[in-house]
């Protein structure tokens, strides 16, 4: 049984703890905004051309976090565990410079088009489009200056639906090579009860591919703490799709059972990481879409779970979305060094990004991700947590 958000909280409050990550750095002098009051802000930093990058500060129902104009990066998310204790749950750095220089989208908004297309093109209305390469003869994640390499303009809100954020980009036409000028709109929100939704906007003037996400590493033991490995995951799919030996899906919508991406029930993360399955190999872990068995939604349904059974941190997921790519964090290579002072190896953080499937503008059995003047695309997933 899951401990109300309601309880954990009044341990916190009862013991006086405050925020810490693994190695000891303590969150408390970090300026919070009041539990469901609007949202405060900070000067983080500045490019290189003196453009301001602000630190956006909300909590709501128990959940903190901080935002980052550029990129829309969640650069950390604070949660309680079953004795109230917070620690920050996402993986990134204490400065500017590193997410600038960073190759690993730690916390980012992802756009145009999240995930990669094949050799980077695509035709559309018979017409070849070249985006911008970036991950071998790829594209990934929109490209080298994707929607996380972007200063967002940023709103604070509070309202009945809770606290949060709006943040506006507009990507003009040509931009990475897409067709057409994009205006997105992305929302933050903590509820009442500590969940965090995004909902996502987008129109166009001209016929282009949309596919926008986050790009959250999550380690529910804390931020620094290791490996997630021992992390159980379920999955509500009975299908993924395997990839090439560039992460290419191949088309084939493979099923799970029997294999090591069968997630349906709840299993560690590390459980079968090391078999030699080609696909594992290839990948060097996870790194795949998974085919969600409720397919595209009106509304978010819950597909995934997500428990460390130390803390007892608790992340259920819901999405409109009808994929996830689920990435074990495989190219941490211990070179990159997060808020706590600790290095990120291989497996210390995973993500689960809801999406429509990789390289949908080449693959026409997936489901498509065009979108037209007129129209207007919408996305939302939920995150709740709980301690147990």
């Amino acid at each position: 049984m899951e401990t109300s958000r309601r309880t954990v909280l009044a341990a916190a409050a009862a013991t006086g703890i405050t925020a810490t990550v693994a190695g000891g750095t303590s969150y408390a002098s970090t300026p919070y905004a009041k539990e469901g009051a609007r949202p405060t802000k900070e000067l983080f930093g500045r490019l290189a051309d003196g453009t301001k990058v602000y630190r956006w500060s909300l909590a709501n129902g128990g959940t903190r976090m901080k935002v980052l104009s550029y990129g829309g990066i969640v650069q950390s998310l604070e949660l309680p565990d079953r004795r109230g204790r917070y620690t920050n749950v996402s993986l990134g750095y204490d400065n500017l410079d590193a997410y600038v220089a960073g190759t690993t989208f730690f916390g980012a908004l992802i756009g145009r088009y999240g995930n990669r297309i094949a050799r980077g093109r695509f035709t559309l209305d018979g017409k070849e489009h070249q985006l911008s390469v970036n991950d071998g003869e790829n594209s990934l994640h929109g490209g080298a200056k994707g929607f996380n390499t972007r200063v967002w303009d940023v709103e604070p809100f509070t309202g009945p639906s809770g606290v949060g954020l709006v943040l506006r980009h507009v990507s003009v036409d040509g931009e990475m090579g897409y067709p057409g000028t994009l205006r997105v709109k992305v929302t933050y929100t903590l509820t009442d009860r500590g969940d965090w939704l995004i909902d996502y906007a987008a129109t166009t003037d001209k016929a282009t591919v949309v596919n926008l996400t986050n790009h959250t590493y999550y380690n529910l033991a804390g931020e620094g703490s290791g490996g997630i490995y021992d992390h159980e995951l379920t999955l509500a799919a009975s299908r993924f799709t395997p990839t090439d030996s560039g992460l290419i899906p191949t088309g084939e919508l493979a099923k799970v059972a029997g294999t090591p991406f069968d997630f349906r029930r709840a299993k560690p993360v590390g459980e079968d990481i090391r078999t030699a399955h080609p696909q594992l190999v290839t990948a060097k872990g996870y790194d795949h879409n998974w085919v969600l068995d409720k397919g595209i939604t009106r509304r978010p349904e819950h597909f995934a779970t997500l428990r460390d059974p130390e803390s007892g941190r608790t992340m259920k997921i819901a999405t409109t979305e009808p994929g996830v790519q689920f990435y074990s964090g495989n190219f941490l290579d211990g070179t990159l060094t997060g808020p706590s002072g600790r290095t990120y190896r291989q497996g210390d953080g995973l993500c689960l990004e809801t999406q429509h499937f990789p390289d949908s503008p080449n693959q026409p059995k997936f489901p498509s991700t065009v979108l037209r003047p007129g129209e207007t695309y919408r996305s939302s997933t939920v995150h709740t947590f709980a301690a147990r």
